[in-house]
């Protein structure tokens, strides 16, 4: 395998019993990006993240993270990454300061209060310094977390579910740091339960599917994969079947309709199609139109339409 990605896997495969929480899991990272790991509850993306930060063995494939190996050379994988889990793991009888400085001497960092010091700034602790961890708030807590992580500057950051429970000023705080790391060349493996997180942050999306990657892309190539979706409202029922004609023969997509709302809607791949022409069309056919939209995919969208349930 090429070391030329930051992370690489092949074919790996981890099974708990009869349990095959993996089957085959294929990834590349580029360098200096963000990868957001994506996946219904069950697909493997924790296993996923274990596997490739030597928390567990595989049974099969193989992988290099950071250039080494990861079953011969898993001491050289953990010196090369970070992980910040989803609850912290900093200690609440320290205060921010002393657990920055802790982490800096175990890792032994040169100037560890001054990187402390730097640290504190970067997340927006300095004035929270010297209080005892375990009377900030969640997202102080998780922004502390996140900031010990960072004391030796790995080159790769696993970052699970990151912004959990966190208000919006520290979600920005979070979302700002990960783009400072990729600017500064550090290569982010996210997972998280908002989309609109990894959609906001993420380079190129895996989504993972019954233990492997069924999808990888940009979050705007994978908008395309299932298209925009375009609704009518009409004035009364006995139009809807001319609507979804319209819809049929503009869109190829099957139409849905919702008759509480005298609504139709359909599902498009063609990137040309705009609302001027739809109304047009509606209008040639004689349709009593109330209102139109063409809504564009979001990564919900993706999501949904691109994954099944989970295996029992």
């Amino acid at each position: 395998m090429t070391s030329t990605y930051a992370v690489l896997s092949e074919g790996l495969e981890k099974r708990f019993g009869e349990v095959r929480a993996l089957r085959g899991f294929d990834l590349a990272v580029a360098p200096g990006t963000v990868c957001g790991i994506l996946g219904p509850n069950g697909a493997g993306k924790t296993t996923a993240v274990r596997l490739l930060t030597t928390l567990l063995r595989p049974d099969a494939g193989s992988a290099r993270v950071a250039g080494h190996d990861l079953v011969r050379e898993p001491e050289a994988v953990r010196r090369a990454i970070a992980v910040t889990g989803q609850y912290a793991s900093v200690d609440g009888d320290l205060t921010g300061r002393q657990n920055l400085r802790l982490f800096a001497r175990l890792h032994r960092v040169r100037g560890p209060a001054e990187r402390a010091a730097e640290l504190l700034d970067r997340f927006g602790l300095t004035e929270a310094a010297d209080r005892a961890a375990s009377t900030y708030s969640g997202g102080m807590r998780r922004r502390l977390d996140l900031a010990a992580s960072l004391v030796r500057r790995p080159g790769i950051l696993f970052l699970d579910e990151p912004t959990t429970g966190l208000d919006p000023v520290s979600r920005t705080f979070v979302w700002d740091a990960v783009r400072d790391l990729t600017a500064d060349g550090t290569t982010v493996l996210l997972t998280t339960q908002y989309l609109e997180e990894a959609d906001q942050l993420a380079h190129e999306i895996a989504l993972v599917d019954q233990g492997r990657v069924a999808h990888t892309g940009s979050p705007a190539r994978l908008k395309a994969l299932v298209g925009a979706y375009v609704e009518v409202v009409v004035a009364d029922a006995g139009a809807l079947g001319g609507a979804a004609g319209v819809l049929d023969r503009l869109t190829g997509g099957e139409p849905a309709f919702d008759h509480d709302r005298n609504a139709v809607g359909a599902v498009t791949r063609d990137t040309t199609l705009a609302l001027p022409r739809l109304v047009r069309e509606l209008d040639a056919a004689g349709v009593p139109l109330l209102d139109a939209s063409i809504r564009p995919p979001t990564l919900d969208d993706v999501f949904l339409r691109l994954t099944r349930e989970p295996a029992a």
